[in-house]
């Protein structure tokens, strides 16, 4: 029983050495492409059109960055009625509960998606079935559009 504590305790150490170093260059600074903040979104910061991970959770101020570029499609995963009473500008509306699946058919699968809710609990899962379903560009926004009204973002309504 010792022995599996011992082990067990091993492997979180090295899992969390590794976890620090993940993000570090080789001088040990902090990598300036992606870190992650309190709240698990990636802060991608480095270049203005540099790409994310597809299968990221971005902050509210990356993924407004992300979603000013060119050719990134602005999916709104919520029921119509959320979507009517307020969303992000140039969105549109895919509702998760209304078979997903078939709401995405019709996308190209090689194009920049970027996917909210309200929360990021539907978008987060919407975002794996477009990674499974062989999308190689999905993002979503951590903290949904909650936090994206609590950071003072515009919405529109109607």
């Amino acid at each position: 029983m010792n022995m599996v504590r011992r082990l067990g305790a091993v492997l979180v150490v090295g899992a969390l050495g590794a976890g620090l170093l993940a993000g570090c260059s080789s001088d040990g600074s902090e990598d300036a492409s992606t870190s992650t903040d309190a709240g698990g979104a990636a802060d991608v910061g480095a270049a203005a059109d540099a790409r994310p991970p597809s299968g990221t959770s971005l902050s509210v101020s990356d993924f407004e960055a992300l979603i000013a570029q060119d050719g990134v499609h602005l999916i709104d995963v919520r029921t119509p009625e959320e979507y009517a009473e307020a969303r992000l500008e140039g969105a549109t509306n895919i509702d998760y509960y209304d078979d997903y699946a078939a709401g995405i058919a019709h996308l190209d699968p090689e194009a920049s998606y970027a996917l909210y809710c309200r929360r990021a609990v539907r978008s987060g899962n919407a975002m794996q079935i477009m990674i499974d379903a062989g999308f190689t560009d999905v993002v979503d926004l951590s903290g949904g559009i909650t936090a994206w009204n609590q950071a003072g973002k515009p919405v529109t309504t109607g």
